[in-house]
């Protein structure tokens, strides 16, 4: 197949068409449909996840069985799934599955402790900062047509490591179908605290708000559609979130000593996530361009979402051509992409120069699909450009700072006077006299 040729930065300026995350204005046109069908004619998506929202906050556990049953067909008597049924899941999955999710559990886990901050205090000069984990996290697992065993790791072992008292995880239950045995297995091995078979937009607004069987939790984290987004960029302030996700998105930034299969199989591996996935050949090798296209051609064919994934590469797939390594950097940093992928001679020698990417993966044997899994740092990684001011999920994003002041009697006459100055300054006299006071205090002492 022939993916679509840019030439240069100039024609490469807007490389990533992204879509907003947050835009319900072009959802198609049967999920419009579904949503007047289900809440009314002339309501629209949005105002149909602020009803979802509110009625969760007001009416609580009836509102989650409601929506459960209408959204998802699913008639719950309890939310809590139970430990028997969690516990049976690791026999219903294959003794190789099991083994894979507790070594990528193991490798995340040795990975998160070592980006573990420390609190410190300075006891000569009466300060320091002191490193709090938060209390309770809720992680959102998709239930549709795919499951993510893998996100229930690279969300609930983070936050683990960074010491949270209590994780719970969100999924929905479709109809009378059995949760997936995988994801219940990853949650067990990652130690979450409880499940809750609840999903969708109800689901983030009871993580909000708090429920009389599910309780708020401080922050939310995990991936959705585009009502789950939207659900939680409704809720910030009120909890805090991971971040607004949009599609996936891979930039091969590849010379002409890379492995065209190699290429070629990492573009068809984000493709085949969405129709909007967006999968990019950077290269300076006109040769290399065409290899990978005859490549994708013969391993396309008989992918289980080979369709979905060619879609993708047709609608979104582009090579780009430049004139040397350094130009492709330069794009690279100006794109700022989810996934960044250098496959190039000495990968290494080029990794001080990119400054912009969700996470960045050196040579042909760290392809990009490993970070999704075992490699060890969390998949879930900035989009549409976010890289530019955000980082991956880690221990930081559960971790609180506390700065300590413990100013000594002589610290304090040593900068009272300027605390006076500046409070003057803004014309706040009663904060300059709260510190006139303690210095007159202490020259009285002293007299």
């Amino acid at each position: 197949m022939r993916l679509k040729l840019l030439k240069g930065l100039k024609e490469a300026e807007g490389l990533m068409s992204r879509p907003d995350p947050l835009d319900l204005s072009e959802l198609p046109k049967e999920v419009v449909a579904r949503t007047r069908q289900l809440f009314g004619e002339g309501v629209t998506p949005e105002q149909s996840v602020v009803q979802m929202l509110r009625d969760v906050r007001q009416q609580g556990d009836a509102a989650l069985r409601r929506y459960a049953e209408l959204l998802d067909g699913a008639r719950l008597d309890e939310f809590r799934v139970s430990d028997a049924e969690i516990n049976q899941a690791r026999e219903l999955i294959s003794d190789e599955l099991n083994q894979a999710l507790e070594l990528a559990a193991r490798r995340v886990t040795r990975f998160h402790q070592s980006t573990l901050p420390k609190s410190w205090v300075d006891l000569e000069q009466g300060l320091g900062e002191l490193v709090r984990p938060l209390e309770r996290v809720g992680l959102y697992v998709p239930g549709g047509t795919a499951a993510y065993p893998s996100t229930v790791l690279m969300t609930a072992i983070p936050a683990r490591v960074a010491g949270v008292q209590e994780v719970v995880l969100v999924t929905p239950r479709r109809g009378g179908e059995p949760l997936n045995p995988a994801v219940l297995a990853a949650a067990q091995i990652a130690k979450v605290d409880v499940v809750y078979q609840v999903g969708g937009v109800p689901a983030i607004g009871a993580l909000a708000y708090g429920t009389e069987s599910i309780p708020k939790v401080d922050k939310i984290c995990g991936p959705g559609n585009v009502f789950v987004s939207y659900a939680k960029h409704l809720v910030r302030g009120q909890v805090d979130i991971d971040g607004i996700f949009g599609p996936t998105e891979t930039i091969v930034l590849a010379d002409q000593t890379a492995n065209a299969d190699f290429c070629a199989a990492d573009l068809i591996a984000q493709a085949e996530h969405d129709p909007l996935a967006t999968a990019i050949l950077v290269t300076d090798s006109p040769r290399l361009i065409q290899e990978v296209e005859a490549s994708l051609d013969r391993q396309l064919p008989g992918l289980a979402r080979a369709d979905l994934a060619k879609s993708a590469l047709e609608s979104r797939g582009k090579a780009v051509l430049v004139d040397n390594l350094e130009e492709a950097v330069e794009l690279a940093n100006r794109v700022a992409p989810e996934h960044l992928c250098l496959m190039v001679a000495d990968p290494w020698s080029w990794a001080g120069r990119v400054k912009h990417a969700g996470g960045l993966f050196l040579g042909e044997f760290s392809p990009e699909v490993m970070g999704d899994y075992v490699a060890g740092p969390s998949h879930v990684m900035p989009t549409g450009g976010t890289a530019r001011f955000s980082s991956a999920l880690g221990v930081h994003q559960f971790l609180r700072t506390m700065p300590v002041v413990g100013l000594s009697p002589e610290d304090f006459r040593g900068l009272g006077n300027a605390a006076v100055q500046m409070a003057n300054a803004e014309g706040l006299t009663g904060h300059s006299s709260a510190i006139q006071l303690r210095l007159d205090h202490l020259e009285a002492r002293n007299g």
